[in-house]
């Protein structure tokens, strides 16, 4: 079983990089092979919407998008952590949904799948912190990432979203959010 795990912090080793490594343990622990890839270690320009993609569905930007698409794709599943930031996914998230415009166009456009109907599709998992305690924190965010999911076939299969963690080590307080991420992580396998 592959899944994919994408850290999408700017922040190394902040909440959303510990809520996310708590999943990983998890899925490891049920028999998973995870890829880790951190968006702030790669060279990924944003979608410059220049239509290349038109004629192949493949990017025409050079830089690691390439290899990231292809660990997309061959995923049976993911797992997307990312912090709020303006009520919507951090930036280095945003600049790799944006560059899967390429997958969208060869999913529906060139090969003419139905929009939005997924064959057998692969979970996905998306995990969120914030600082504010707004209602509709996460909303905005899990709506992108439903879409994201689509380009690759997978579904939004579980959120976990949790309020009121700005500093480096706020999560440490809520032991529990960690017990509940690792347990998806363990869901996440199982559900395959």
């Amino acid at each position: 079983m592959k899944i994919t795990a994408i850290y999408g912090s700017p922040r190394r080793n902040g909440n959303t990089a510990k809520l996310l490594q708590s999943a990983i343990d998890g899925a490891r622990s049920a028999g998973a092979e995870v890829t880790e890839i951190v968006l702030r270690d790669l060279k990924l320009q944003p979608c410059l919407e220049i239509y290349a993609c038109q004629k192949e569905g493949r990017c025409a930007i050079k830089d690691d998008f390439h290899g990231l698409a292809e660990t997309l794709l061959s995923a049976q599943a993911t797992i997307l952590a990312s912090p709020i930031f303006f009520y919507a996914v951090s930036a280095h998230v945003k600049a790799m949904m944006d560059r899967c415009q390429s997958l969208w166009v060869k999913k529906y456009w060139l090969d003419k799948k139905p929009l939005g109907k997924l064959d057998n599709p692969k979970p996905g998992l998306f995990l969120s912190v914030g600082a504010t305690q707004g209602k509709r924190l996460f909303e905005g965010a899990e709506m992108s990432v439903k879409y994201f999911f689509d380009t690759f076939d997978t579904s939004l299969w579980r959120t976990l979203g949790y309020r009121g963690l700005d500093e480096a080590d706020d999560i440490l307080k809520h032991p529990q959010y960690l017990a509940q991420a690792r347990q998806a992580g363990v869901d996440l396998v199982l559900s395959l």
